[in-house]
């Protein structure tokens, strides 16, 4: 970072740090014993919309590199579109499976990222669910700040969210994953595939 940059209140950009994502599976267990939210066994990365050909190799990459776990149990890959127009894959793993789960997450993550996809990832996450109700939690990792941030929508429907849940689990997991600070890109993700009380 130059003079200008100091003088102008320019910062450097975060560099990516996708090996953070190893970081969920002790995560996982911490919000577990300490808020009772299990694994759903699924987890999605999110992008914005990219078309050409290069994108269409590359998510038939994707896709057989997810794939492979098929013959072994797995469930294929999905690919959906949201309201926003971001793009979703979805990948799904047994929900005791979190470590095999954040290993294809990072896959894909540094597939896109090595084939030049990075400006267009915007974030991955896990799904978790109250073991004696309906609540459902995410675990959302911003690709570009290299942090994790809970997303807690609440059971009724509505796109609300349940704000003291997200706070209780910053603080559980303030030791295991690094939180990011700044409330204000604690970005709601509505529609997230894999996230709602019956998944």
């Amino acid at each position: 970072m130059g003079l200008l940059d100091v003088i102008l209140g320019r910062s450097k950009p975060v560099r990516p740090d996708l090996d953070q994502l190893f970081a969920l599976p002790s995560a996982a267990i911490s919000l577990q014993a300490g808020a009772g939210f299990t694994p759903t066994g699924i987890g999605a990365v999110c992008f914005a919309r990219v078309e050409g050909g290069a994108f269409a190799e590359l998510r038939k990459e994707v896709r057989e590199l997810l794939d492979a776990d098929t013959d072994r149990g797995g469930i294929p890959v999905e690919f959906s579109q949201d309201a926003y127009d971001y793009t979703w894959l979805l990948a799904r793993h047994p929900a005791d499976d979190t470590a095999s789960l954040v290993n294809d997450l990072h896959a894909v993550n540094t597939l896109l990222q090595d084939a030049g996809f990075g400006p267009h990832l915007l974030c991955s996450l896990i799904g978790f669910r109250e073991a004696a109700g309906q609540r459902v939690l995410a675990l959302v990792y911003l690709y570009k700040r290299g942090t994790f941030y809970p997303f807690a929508p609440l059971p009724d429907g509505t796109q609300r969210r349940d704000n003291a849940l997200e706070l209780e689990i910053r603080a559980l997991l303030k030791t295991d994953l690094r939180i990011e600070a700044d409330l204000t890109r604690w970005f709601p993700v509505w529609g997230a595939p894999g996230l709602d009380a019956g998944a």
